[in-house]
Order: C-alpha cells, then structure tokens, then sequence
C-alpha cells in the first residue's frame, strides 16, 4: 500500500514536501512517481524517477521548482515543491511502476500501474 502524507494548505509563493510511504510491499526496486489531479480536471503526471532516483522526469508545468528524491533504505520517496502556485492546487497521489528504469520519458508518463492514496495541497493566492 502507498500513502502520500504532507499536503496541506499554504500561500503562493511556499513549499511544501509530500512524503509517500510504501507499508506491505517494496519500492526499492521500482519507479516511482507523483501524480495530480484537481477538481474537475483529469489526473495528470507531475514527476517520476527511476529505482536508484538517479533519473528523474518532471513535467513542464513543475519543471524547476518540484524536486523528486527516494531513500530506498526508508522505503519512501518524497516530493519538494517550491515557489508553488494557486494552479498546483490538487489531491496528489504516489504511484508505483512495474520496472525499475524506463529509457523514454514518456514511458513514466503512462506506465504507472499501483497508486496510493492521496494527500490535497491547496496553494492561496
């Protein structure tokens, strides 16, 4: 099971650090990603890496200012959001892959196949 935990509430401009926690299983072998999804809208991708956290991908939207890491020893991989704005407003959920690496960046766009539960960070203007 993935739990995304730290979201909250926070104005323009913060940061704000999602931490995803994987209990029953395993990650330390797997790609490991971050997804959005705001009210009305279609999940969409925001960040990914691969099993060492040595390849990280990142949408357009977040590119510069989200950080993604992993601690495979803690078995959690963590999201640093910064210079955040009122459009990252969403329910933000971790996502599990069944490789460890993929060789296109697209691949971590829809390859995602076990999610966790999400936390809701809402950014004021």
């Amino acid at each position: 099971q993935l739990q995304a935990c730290g979201g909250g509430l926070v104005q323009a401009g913060g940061s704000l650090r999602l931490s995803c926690v994987a209990s029953g299983r395993t990650i330390t072998s797997a790609a490991m990603g971050w997804f959005r999804q705001a009210p009305g809208k279609e999940r969409e991708f925001v960040s990914a890496c691969d099993w060492r956290g040595r390849t990280t991908v990142y949408s357009e939207s977040v590119k510069g200012r989200f950080t993604i890491s992993r601690n495979n020893a803690k078995n959690t991989v963590s999201l640093q959001m910064s210079s955040l704005k009122p459009e990252d407003t969403a329910v933000y959920y971790c996502a599990a892959y069944p490789n460890s690496d993929y060789e296109l960046e697209w691949q971590y766009y829809y390859g995602a196949n076990i999610w966790g539960k999400g936390t809701q960070v809402t950014v004021s203007s």
